[in-house]
Order: structure tokens, then C-alpha cells, then sequence
């Protein structure tokens, strides 16, 4: 089967910060801008702007500034949807009705799908050994270094599952991690009846931003059509956590809830940075995440400014934990 084209980070570095807004009956206001984060959500809308539609993407829902900034779109009467692939998948099998940050009462589970990264069939002893090269192969998708690194370790699948929590309305027991190796299924959604939907697609990240942009309409994206006799299979495994610490810490941090999400992206961004800078070892990251976690007392603030000063003290005890422990090159820290 042929390899789709994809949009990657290297052709449009800012493609995940695109954000459009829309007044009244799809009558564009300010056209398509690009901003830096969530602030820019935030003043927009402080500043008079009264979206309707926000299109948004996850390095704007991050789960240090998810609630703020929801509760700022709620209040001005906005709509978002997230184009990274298993969130806008999930909210393309959500009734009709539903709006971003509500809760969807009819939904029983969601099922985030992953491709496992590189390692799914590695044993957790070859890990230590792992280097940054091998761990930014992933075998499907093309993406920067730091996200390559959370698909190895799955922590990409635990931020989102922290996102799908506050996005749509669920506790995290409802959401389940599946392993799916081919990347044609992007997410599922499971209704109180039984009946199950499901977005399917080529894995290329055009179907999702052109989602969003049309929305409620479609339009051409240039993806290839799924063949799915070429697919012929699809396999569903669930994750191992033994193997994939990460996702364990994640569930944790999401059922603490409060600012714990947000020591856990911080101190997961320095560990990631610090292993690609080959300073710690592969093995390493959950380790300085477990520790920044155990450290800070999670604060029941999710005021935006609050948030962000969780934020930055993680960064500082995770990076501290790395500076006091940096091993010669080939040792981890303990």
C-alpha cells in the first residue's frame, strides 16, 4: 500500500497552532491567524471577540490550560474542536448537539487507539538501551522529535486521555487505551445502547484540520481514499504499563486531577528534552516525572495564572532531579 502524504511539523512548523474564528452563521470575523497558546484565546476573547466557533489544536488544550481556557469559550458562547486526530475523530462520533467541555450523557466509554509507537513488542529489560534515534522512528506517523519521544513512551496517550476527560465530559476510567498497530482506526465511541462508532481513515493529518475547517461541511483534502482490502486486518491489543510507565503516571495524574496534570506535561517536557539531549537515558523519563509528582502537592487550583505557577516549579524540581543525578554517558538516574 502506498504511503500517504503527509503534513509534518518541518513544512508548516505552526500547522498545530492554527486557530480560526467564526461569528453568526459561519460568517467568517478575523479570518484564519495563527497565536502562541491559550493567553491569545483568552484576550481574544476578553477583548470582544465572541467566537462561535473556535478551531483549535492540542498544543492550545494542553492539560496545563485546558479548563481556563474552556471555561472562557463556554462563557463567551464559543464552539471548539480539536483537530489533533483522536480528538477530532471522537468528537466526529459525538451526537450532534454536543459542545466541547460538556458532558455527553448518552456515552458509556471512549476508546483512544495508538499504534503502540516503536517498542509496543519490546521487553521493558531492552529499554534502558534505547536511543533517541530509534525512539523518533515511529512507524507510522511523521512528527517532531519531542511528540515522536511521547509516542515511544505513550505518554502522548496519557495527555490525551487528560484532554479527552475535560474535551468531553468523562471521567478518565471511562476512557481506554487501545494498541492498534495499522493506524486506520483513530478513536471510538461507545453509547449506553451498545452501538459503537468509530472515525476511520488513512493516517495523515489532513483529514482532521480539513474537518475542522469545514465544519459543519466537508471539504476535499487530498487524502487517499482507505482501502480497507489492502488494510485486509485489525488487530487491538491493550497497553502494557510495565512497559509503558508513562501511561500508569498518566491515569494517576488524571484521576488526582487539580494541577497534577500539569506538574506531569511539565516535568514529562524537561525529562524528554534531557533524553534527547542524551543527559538521561530512555528509561529515565518516568522516573523524573514519578519524582516531580511525589514532590509538589497537586493544588485543587485550575485558575489559569495558578496553573502555570505549578508549571514552572515542576520544571524546576524535574530539572533539578536530572542536574543532581547526571550520569556519564550509558547510566540512568536513580
Amino acid at each position: 500500500m502506498d504511503t500517504p502524504p503527509r503534513i509534518t511539523s518541518r513544512q508548516n512548523p505552526r500547522v498545530k497552532d492554527a486557530v480560526r474564528l467564526r461569528t453568526g452563521r459561519g460568517r467568517q470575523r478575523q479570518g484564519r491567524f495563527l497565536v502562541d497558546g491559550p493567553r491569545e484565546i483568552v484576550r481574544a476573547v476578553a477583548a470582544g471577540i465572541r467566537c462561535v466557533e473556535a478551531f483549535v489544536c492540542e498544543t492550545l488544550y494542553d492539560p496545563k490550560t485546558t479548563p481556563a481556557v474552556l471555561e472562557t469559550l463556554r462563557a463567551a458562547g464559543a464552539e471548539l474542536l480539536p483537530v489533533d486526530s483522536e480528538h477530532n475523530a471522537i468528537f466526529q462520533c459525538m451526537p450532534d448537539d454536543f459542545r466541547a467541555g460538556n458532558s455527553a450523557t448518552a456515552v458509556r466509554r471512549i476508546f483512544l487507539t495508538c499504534s503502540g509507537g516503536p517498542f509496543r513488542a519490546a521487553t521493558p529489560e531492552s529499554l534502558a538501551a534505547v536511543t533517541p534515534e530509534q525512539a523518533c522512528a515511529h512507524p507510522n506517523w511523521v512528527m517532531g522529535r519531542k511528540i515522536s519521544v511521547d509516542s515511544a513512551t505513550l505518554m502522548n496517550k496519557g495527555l490525551e486521555l487528560i484532554e479527552a476527560g475535560w474535551l468531553f465530559g468523562v471521567t478518565p476510567d471511562q476512557v481506554e487505551i487501545v494498541i492498534h498497530p495499522q493506524s486506520v482506526i483513530h478513536s471510538l465511541v461507545e453509547y449506553v445502547d451498545g452501538s459503537v462508532l468509530a472515525q476511520l481513515g488513512n493516517p495523515d493529518m489532513r483529514t482532521p484540520i480539513a474537518h475542522a475547517l469545514a465544519w459543519p461541511d466537508r471539504i476535499e483534502s487530498g487524502v487517499k481514499s482507505l482501502n480497507l482490502l489492502e488494510v485486509a486486518r485489525l488487530d487491538f491489543s491493550p497497553p502494557d504499563m510495565e512497559r509503558f510507565p508513562c501511561l500508569r503516571l498518566a491515569y494517576e495524574a488524571a484521576r488526582g486531577g487539580g494541577t497534577m496534570p500539569a506538574i506531569l506535561n511539565a516535568a514529562n517536557e524537561v525529562a524528554v528534552q534531557a533524553f534527547l539531549d542524551r543527559r538521561i537515558g530512555f528509561t529515565d523519563i518516568p522516573r523524573v516525572i514519578e519524582h516531580t509528582l511525589s514532590s509538589l502537592p497537586a493544588s485543587r487550583d485550575v485558575q489559569l495564572d495558578a496553573v502555570l505557577s505549578s508549571d514552572l516549579r515542576a520544571r524546576d524540581v524535574a530539572s533539578s532531579f536530572i542536574a543532581a543525578r547526571e550520569p556519564r554517558v550509558g547510566q540512568g538516574v536513580s
